[in-house]
């Protein structure tokens, strides 16, 4: 299988198809790269793709020590894996977990992000819930350690932004399912404690996304109640940030809603490889009530 030697030498499994311009995708924390099979399918006929699993999912290591694990580390990766296949620039997209680390990439890489899109990013950073949040992220972390991967699942029970998919799709939904019950506990758990928890919040990032100068599409589904307030926030700060909603859908809308998603996304690309985006004509800021 195909690996890349992170900096500290952690080996991250990725899979690559198609030619022509470099577009990695960054997978959530339930997921894995076989989440992006429909838009690997779909963009490879037009761009070089990539999807790599992040440390703690096999086949890509699980480091044991927990000083493996950041959300600094996690963005990192993706431009060590870019560096491994020798890109220098990429489009990079991102869900949930991923979709925070691509947007911090955006950040702390701009040289290397021809655009950065977010699906589903921001869950925790409400100040009003973000004690629980950090709460149950540590008690999932425990149940991953300690009962193993599918007996957590189990007894962790659904996440509400996971409903929308399993009524509207069932056949997708069981694929998540599988995807989610094949992965290590302990990478689980390292990668909640290490990743999830220790993340700065959307909120706190309002300076960084004022300054922000990769292209950037918001993604997220009007059901996704933890990520609609983040992508409003992300957009209203950021110039270059445009802002799709998709209605009656949750979390992933990807694998949810892969046509619309791939649609939407390949718009804004092509957009991008065009020059003809644009960000936001100040003009159009409205000051009244």
């Amino acid at each position: 299988m195909p690996c890349a030697i992170a900096r500290d030498q952690t080996r991250l499994h990725y899979e690559e198809c198609g030619k022509g311009t470099p577009l990695i995708f960054v997978h959530e924390f339930s997921g894995d790269s076989r989440s992006w099979e429909a838009q690997l399918r779909f963009f490879s006929r037009r761009y070089r793709c990539i999807a790599f699993n992040a440390r703690g999912y096999p086949p890509s290591d699980v480091p044991q020590a927990r000083t493996k694990y950041s959300w600094r580390i996690a963005v990192d990766d993706i431009a060590d894996v870019l560096r491994h296949l020798r890109i220098r620039k990429a489009h990079v997209v991102g869900c949930s977990m991923g979709a925070y680390s691509a947007l911090q990439f955006g950040m702390r890489y701009p040289a290397m992000a021809l655009s950065v899109t977010t699906l589903g990013a921001g869950a925790g950073s409400d100040p009003a819930t973000r004690k629980v949040f950090l709460r149950n992220t540590e008690n999932h972390a425990l149940l991953f350690e300690t009962a193993g991967t599918v007996a957590a699942l189990k007894q962790r029970g659904l996440s509400a932004a996971r409903i929308p998919q399993m009524i509207k799709d069932p056949r997708g939904f069981a694929e998540f399912r599988r995807i989610h019950a094949s992965h290590s506990g302990i990478g689980l758990a390292r990668v909640l404690r290490g990743v999830q928890a220790k993340r700065p919040p959307v909120y706190d990032l309002e300076r960084e996304l004022r300054a922000y100068r990769p292209p950037l599409l918001v993604m997220c589904g009007d059901e996704d109640d933890g990520s609609i307030g983040p992508a409003l926030f992300i957009k209203r700060s950021c110039r270059n940030a445009r802002l799709w909603i998709c209605p009656a859908s949750g979390h992933t809308l990807n694998t949810e809603e892969p046509g619309l998603f791939n649609r939407n996304l390949l718009d804004f690309l092509t957009l991008v490889d065009s020059n003809r985006w644009k960000p936001r004509d100040p003009r159009s800021v409205s000051k009244s009530a």
